[in-house]
């Protein structure tokens, strides 16, 4: 097995998908460990710091990558398994940016009051106990809260030459902001243009579901990736996801229903490759078993999320067991 190790400089750091050159050329079943910034470029290190004072909004979600694979062409599903998610950092941050949240006035929801005050929380990491200290700035409140690591960003180059930015979520995956992507399933992608180009990036110590006021707890993240290409084989339209658990679908868009409906349509699709259903029968059967907690209500697409209990379903192999064998690669590292 291939292995390569990546912890890019500042000026390495990527802020799209697509039109960047690739930092490496890779070849399928590559080991990767990485390692991420956290969404604000390490900026918000104290909780007297301001977003408006030290950030700098070109410079918000950097991407490690963007990786080359070999062999991989327009068509082709790409699959991501994420072997590990480990805390670089014993601290998380959070905040509240102006005209940025899911309950604040936006650009996108134009009103005439002034932003949500700016504030600034740090998260202490506890790693023997696997939490997150929250505590309040208003009253005397602390809470040891699960550590629960998953990466907000994991996204290929679109097609057609478009270059979008790390903030966007959209078919080909980016800022989609689920808490299910964790450590232990598999992402898969449609390839969009030669080698695929994908980048991840985005480290959440934790998130609940819609990260409601935009940031979760962001921190620096050691990743472990494995590789892996699938040919000859349908792509999916929009990212799917799979745990030992459960098939998961994400869409993205605006508004939140039409984000809702392209998981739903994605979901209705995988299960008529899994099971040879019609679209009327998974149609019925989705209704019947679906989950669709939100991923985020708050970028410049939403996303949500459709999800189906396996235990509910007969034996399928996704991709001829592809997460089966990733997760068993895994097992021996």
């Amino acid at each position: 097995m291939d292995v390569v190790e990546y912890r890019p400089e500042r000026d390495q750091y990527v802020w799209t998908f697509g039109g960047v050159a690739p930092s490496h050329r890779i070849t399928p079943g590559t080991l990767l460990r990485l390692w991420t910034e956290d969404a604000f470029s390490g900026r918000l290190t104290r909780v007297t710091d301001r977003p408006g004072d030290v950030l700098d909004m070109t410079e918000v979600n950097p991407q490690t990558g963007p990786f080359y694979v070999e062999g991989a062409e327009p068509g082709d599903t790409l699959a991501l398994h994420i072997v590990d998610l480990t805390p670089a950092r014993d601290w998380g941050a959070s905040s509240t940016i102006p005209f940025f949240g899911a309950l604040s006035t936006t650009d996108r929801t134009a009103l005439l009051h002034d932003p949500l005050p700016e504030r600034t929380w740090i998260y202490q990491l506890d790693r023997a106990a696997g939490t997150v200290l929250f505590e309040a700035t208003s009253a005397d409140v602390r809470l040891e809260l699960p550590c629960n690591p998953m990466l907000g960003t994991v996204g290929v180059a679109p097609a057609g030459r478009e270059v979008r930015s790390s903030l966007v979520p959209d078919m080909f995956g980016g800022n989609m902001d689920t808490p299910e992507m964790k450590p232990g399933v598999t992402c898969y992608l449609q390839v969009n243009v030669e080698g695929a180009l994908f980048s991840v990036g985005d480290g959440h110590y934790r998130q609940g579901e819609g990260e409601s006021c935009g940031t979760a707890v962001e921190g620096a993240m050691d990743v472990t990736l494995l590789v892996e290409l699938i040919k000859g084989a349908p792509a999916p339209l929009w990212p799917r996801i799979e745990s030992d658990t459960h098939y998961v679908v994400v869409g993205s868009s605006r508004p939140l229903e039409d984000a809702w409906r392209a998981s739903q349509v994605g979901m209705i699709g995988w299960l008529g490759e899994l099971y040879g259903l019609d679209r009327l029968d998974a149609y019925q059967l989705l209704t019947q078993i679906s989950e669709s907690p939100l991923a985020n209500v708050v970028d410049t697409n939403y996303s949500a999320v459709t999800k189906v209990p396996k235990a509910l379903l007969p034996a399928g192999r996704a991709y001829n067991g592809m997460h089966t064998h990733l997760r068993e690669q895994a097992a021996t590292l």
